[in-house]
C-alpha cells in the first residue's frame, strides 16, 4: 500500500469459521509446557508430485482449512503441525484424521509445541503452510514462510497494526518475485454469488459507485475462564480475541470481511480518510479484555464517494450481514449467503449455483501451484486489513484520521515475535476512550 499514489483512485458460514475446539488447559512446569501426545510415528512413501502441508495454528479455523487443503488435490498430505498449546494440536490432529485418515502423516517428531513451533513447521520440509494463528503472529509467520520459499494460505486479517501491514506487503512482494502462491482467507471473494454480483458492479451495471454501506452485526463469542495454573500470558492467549494486541479488536478480526467487500465494490481503490465512533456497552466484564462491541465508520474517497461500515457483537441483538451499493444508474443489494439483487437501469438477480467458498480458496490455491501460475492476494488483503485497522484507530480515538497517517504509523501494539514467552507479562491497554486515547 502506498497511500501517496493510491488516494485518488450470522450465518452458517460464520459458524463454520468460528467452531473453535474447546481447550482443556495446559499444565505449566517451570514455565514450560508439559507435552506428551504419544501419536504413532507414521511413515509414507511420497512421490515427487506430493505436496506436503504444514499447519501453523491448530484451532477450529486451522482444522477446517487443513481438511479443505487435503481435499483440494489428490496428492496432498499433512506432514507437520504446530501450536503453542498441546491440547489444541492433539484435538486438531484427531479431528483432521477422522475426516482425512489417509492424508495425515504427522509423526510425533513433527508435532511442534511452543512459540517457535511455526519455524519448526516451516523447516520440516513442507511445500505449503497454512497460517491460522491469532492475527498478531501473522506478519512474522508469513515473512518466515515466504523467506523459506513456501506457498501460503494466509488467514485474515493479516496484521493488527500498521507496522505489521507493511511487513505483509513486503512479504507479498517477495512471494511474487519467487513465484510463490499466496492465498488470502478473505473467503467471500471466492463465493460464486459474490463473484458474479460484485463483478456486475465492477463492470458498470449500476454506473459509478457513490456509496457502499456494509453491516456485520451479530452476537457474542467464546470465553475461557482463568484457571489456577495459568500464567498471565496463558490466560490472554486462551482469550486472544479480547485483547487488541492479539486480535486487532473485532472490527479487524471479524468485521474486516465486510470492509474487504466494501473495498471490493470500490474496485480496491483506497480512501483518503476515515471518521467514526465505537464503544463498549454490553461486553464490559474483565474477561472481554479491552476490545469494543460496536463501531460505525465512514470512509471518504478522493472523488467524494463514501464507504460506510457498521458492526456490532452484542448478545440478544439482531444479526445482519449485508452490502448495499448505490451507483449513478442503480443499486445493488447483497444479503450475504442469501440474495444478490441489482435494481435500476440494468436489473439482475443471481440465480446460479452456490459453492463452498472455504473449499474454493484451497481448490484455487493448489490448482495455481500445480499449474505454475501462482495466485498472489497479498496487496489487496493487506490493504483491506489496513482499512479495518484505520477504522479501529478512528473509533478508539474519536478523531478523523487519514489513511496515510495511519499507514505510516510506527506504533506496534504488541510484543515482537521473538519476545513471546509464557512468563512474559504484556499489559493490555485500558479500554479506549474517544477524545482521550491517542492512536498516533
Amino acid at each position: 500500500m502506498d497511500t501517496r499514489k493510491n488516494n485518488g483512485s450470522q450465518d452458517a458460514n460464520d459458524m463454520g469459521r468460528r467452531s473453535f475446539i474447546k481447550g482443556t488447559g495446559a499444565a505449566m512446569i517451570g514455565g514450560a509446557l508439559a507435552y506428551n501426545l504419544g501419536f504413532p510415528n507414521e511413515a509414507f512413501a511420497a512421490n515427487k508430485g506430493t505436496l506436503k502441508v504444514g499447519l501453523i495454528g491448530c484451532g477450529g479455523r486451522g482444522t477446517g482449512a487443513t481438511i479443505q487443503a487435503l481435499t483440494a488435490d489428490p496428492d496432498v498430505v499433512l506432514t507437520a503441525m504446530g501450536d503453542v498449546f498441546p491440547d489444541r494440536l492433539e484435538e486438531a490432529y484427531a479431528a483432521i484424521t477422522k475426516v482425512k485418515p489417509d492424508e495425515v502423516k504427522v509423526p510425533r517428531r513433527r508435532q511442534y509445541i511452543g512459540f517457535d513451533a511455526y519455524q519448526k513447521v516451516i523447516d520440516s520440509g513442507v511445500d505449503v503452510v497454512i497460517l491460522t494463528t491469532p492475527p498478531a503472529f501473522r506478519p512474522g509467520h508469513l515473512e518466515a514462510a515466504i523467506a523459506a520459499g513456501k506457498h501460503v494460505f494466509c488467514e485474515k486479517p493479516v496484521a493488527v497494526d500498521a507496522p505489521g501491514v507493511r511487513k505483509v506487503l513486503a512479504a507479498a512482494k517477495e512471494a511474487k518475485a519467487k513465484n510463490l502462491s499466496l492465498m488470502s482467507g478473505f473467503c467471500f471473494r471466492r463465493d460464486y454469488a459474490n463473484m458474479a454480483a460484485f463483478g456486475k458492479v465492477l463492470d458498470g451495471a449500476i454506473g459509478d459507485v457513490r456509496t457502499v454501506t456494509t453491516f456485520r452485526n451479530g452476537g457474542e463469542l467464546w470465553t475461557k475462564p482463568r484457571q489456577p495454573d495459568w500464567t498471565d500470558m496463558v490466560y490472554k492467549m486462551r482469550n486472544w480475541y479480547y485483547h487488541d494486541w492479539l486480535s486487532g479488536d473485532f472490527i479487524v478480526e471479524q468485521a474486516v470481511h465486510s470492509i474487504d467487500m466494501m473495498s471490493w465494490a470500490m474496485g480496491d481503490r483506497l480512501p483518503v480518510r476515515a471518521t467514526g465512533t465505537g464503544g463498549r456497552q454490553r461486553r464490559v466484564d474483565e474477561i472481554y479484555g479491552n476490545i469494543y462491541d460496536h463501531f460505525a465508520i465512514e470512509y471518504e474517497y478522493a472523488d467524494g464517494a463514501k464507504g460506510i461500515h457498521f458492526c456490532r457483537q452484542q448478545a440478544g441483538t439482531t444479526g445482519r450481514n449485508t452490502v448495499e451499493v448505490a451507483g449513478t444508474l442503480g443499486n445493488a443489494n447483497f444479503m450475504i449467503g442469501r440474495e444478490h439483487v441489482i435494481t435500476g437501469k440494468n436489473p439482475w438477480k443471481y440465480e446460479g449455483e452456490n459453492n463452498n467458498m472455504f473449499q474454493a480458496e484451497h481448490d484455487e490455491l493448489f490448482a495455481s501451484i500445480r499449474s505454475g501460475k501462482p495466485v498472489n492476494d497479498g496487496e489487496w488483503m493487506a490493504n483491506s486489513t489496513m482499512l479495518a485497522i484505520l477504522g479501529k484507530m478512528v473509533g478508539y480515538s474519536g478523531q478523523s484520521i487519514t489513511l496515510e497517517e495511519a499507514f505510516n504509523s510506527e506504533l506496534a501494539i504488541g510484543p515482537k515475535l521473538e519476545e513471546y514467552d509464557w512468563d512474559l507479562v504484556w499489559e493490555t491497554q485500558p479500554v479506549a476512550v474517544p477524545g482521550i486515547t491517542k492512536v498516533l
